[in-house]
């Protein structure tokens, strides 16, 4: 495995070389939206010049030619996560409205008044807020797996949460708001011990690590384009074939039938049967772009590079006084979340801006978490392989900035 040079890299990124209050941008919000590298950017402005047309039906040219690339990149994404079918990959526009599709597609046809869903108390609210409206339609209940004090999901407890009423099992990859790597695993093995499908949410794992549904053996897995270095408005949703083909479809409209009369209408197979109307198709190029980028670093250097820089943050900050980073983690995947005595996290993460420092501050749409931690929010700095240690040092001057403004 070839080791990434971060410096290096971080050049094929253009918004990395401007500055912020006349600071040069040290960008630590990867978990919120990955930076774009210029190959993924050409991709999508080649396409919109030379190549676009709608996809799908269309006999002319540019066309077929956009169909071809557009299906190729379907391809693409099957062999990134190690689907065993291109026809198991579903384009959507982010992981919440792949998540959305299972709640209401799979979850209207399967679950019923007093059914169950189990998913953790760690959720990002687009995998807990689609559960509950799905729950309270049908009357079904939610069970959760408990986070302890220290943040980290107790899986001991595991078997007695599941029963004979149990449908589905719904679970972050990594967790949002503390960077937690989730042990999907152990929770997957107990789920198909009992026969009952497993959604995992993986918007903050496919960017930092190589990941295999099949090894995984999850039923249906999610993702967002814009975490993983490419364009905003695409997501996936890997969901195994032989379900896919048992689900109804979600949205009506063009391309995801087969037939129509004034009477009724025959649907098209998946995926297409779940890609109503005209898709995002330079978004899905540029997806494909960015797929093509990463396979040229290598996932396996990307996490090992992403584990030293991570290593390297919680050193830096395990050394700050008044400071308490949240979780105990076994292992911390691209983002670390703190507190500190001297100011609020909304302060902090402003004051880190004045100084060109970009981190996020509040709830990170995870305010279970926070409640469970009893706290109100936390400061989340987040990190790719276009972070140095340089970054991590100007973070650490930018938290001694805030020491000098509101200590004693």
């Amino acid at each position: 495995m070839e080791t990434l040079d971060p410096k290096r890299l971080r050049a094929d990124f253009p918004v990395l070389g401007r500055s912020v209050h006349g600071k040069p941008l040290v960008f630590l919000d990867s978990a919120a939206s990955a930076q774009k590298p210029a190959a993924v950017i050409s991709a999508m402005s080649e396409f919109y010049e030379s190549e676009y047309s709608n996809i799908h039906r269309g006999v002319h040219e540019l066309s077929a030619r956009a169909t071809q690339a557009f299906e190729n990149v379907r391809k693409k994404v099957g062999r990134f996560i190690g689907a065993g079918d291109s026809a198991e990959i579903v384009f959507t526009r982010g992981t919440t409205e792949s998540i959305n599709l299972v709640a209401q597609s799979f979850g209207r046809a399967e679950i019923s008044a007093g059914d169950e869903i189990l998913l953790t108390a760690m959720e990002h609210h687009s995998n807990l807020v689609p559960w509950q409206m799905l729950a309270k339609e049908k009357g079904a209940r939610l069970r959760f797996i408990p986070m302890d004090e220290s943040g980290s999901l107790k899986i001991s407890g595991l078997e007695p949460l599941f029963s004979d009423r149990t449908r589905l099992v719904t679970v972050g990859h990594v967790s949002n708001a503390l960077g937690n790597l989730q042990p999907v695993e152990a929770i997957i093995a107990e789920a198909k011990r009992r026969g009952v499908p497993v959604l995992v949410d993986g918007a903050q794992a496919v960017p930092h690590m190589p990941v295999d549904v099949r090894k995984l053996n999850c039923d249906f897995y999610a993702f967002s384009g814009h975490k993983l270095y490419g364009p905003s408005g695409i997501g996936v949703l890997y969901g195994r074939r032989e379900l896919l083909e048992k689900m109804p479809p979600w949205q009506g409209g063009g391309d995801m039938i087969r037939s129509v009369t004034l009477e009724e209408t025959s649907y098209n197979d998946p995926p297409w049967k779940f890609e109503a109307g005209t898709p995002a198709i330079a978004e899905v190029i540029g997806l494909g772009a960015a797929l093509d980028y990463l396979d040229k670093i290598g996932m396996e250097a990307v996490h090992a590079y992403g584990r030293e820089i991570m290593d390297y943050a919680q050193e830096r900050l395990s050394a700050q006084p008044g400071l308490r980073t949240l979780a105990e983690a076994s292992e911390r995947i691209g983002a670390v979340s703190f507190l500190m005595d001297e100011a609020h996290p909304h302060d902090i993460a402003t004051i880190l801006d004045r100084e060109g420092v970009a981190v996020r501050a509040g709830h990170h749409c995870a305010q279970p978490v926070m409640d469970g931690l009893g706290i109100s929010g936390s400061t989340r700095a987040s990190f790719s392989f276009y972070n140095t240690r340089e970054d991590v040092d100007a973070l650490i001057a930018g938290l001694d900035k805030v020491r000098e403004l509101f200590g004693e």
